[in-house]
């Protein structure tokens, strides 16, 4: 009878633990981010559910989307030249009445240990996007047009 509870009680601690650390359900990233663009230095990205390379070679792999709070977290990919292999948020903001700008994004964080830093690093301020990048301005995306026949 002691091996059976015992054998019980382990069963329940082993399934509340590994419930607690189960993968949360992605959120849909925001349509208005998605696909090619190019920001104000004329750095071109194109962006996905799952990543967000930043041309010509840098990778982003996304984990996860939080459209509500606006930003995103990436693992930078293991073959950057750059911080491989760390941890991204990137924040975003709309720029309604902007044309050809529909929104901006800030690297609150680029070279985070963990996810969880990364989660943690909260330096955008979208109510200044001048200034509100940690002292710098948001870098504003207009989205990249495909003349017809090229591909």
């Amino acid at each position: 009878m002691r091996i059976s509870r015992l054998l019980l009680i382990s069963a329940f601690l082993c399934l509340a633990s590994c419930a607690s650390h189960a993968p949360r359900e992605a959120a849909t990233p925001p349509s208005m981010l998605l696909g090619d663009f190019v920001d104000d230095y004329g750095i071109g990205h194109r962006i996905d559910a799952n990543e967000w390379l930043q041309r010509p070679d840098t990778r982003y792999r996304v984990v996860a989307w939080h459209p509500d709070a606006q930003y995103l977290i990436a693992q930078n990919d293991a073959t950057n030249r750059s911080d491989a292999g760390r941890w991204t948020r990137i924040d975003w903001i709309a720029l309604p009445g902007m044309p050809p700008y529909r929104w901006a994004f800030c690297l609150s964080a680029w070279e985070a240990a963990t996810q969880a830093d990364a989660e943690r690093a909260d330096i955008a301020r979208r109510d200044t996007p001048k200034t509100g990048c940690n002292g710098y301005p948001f870098s504003r995306m207009r989205r990249v047009v495909q003349e017809k026949g090229s591909e």
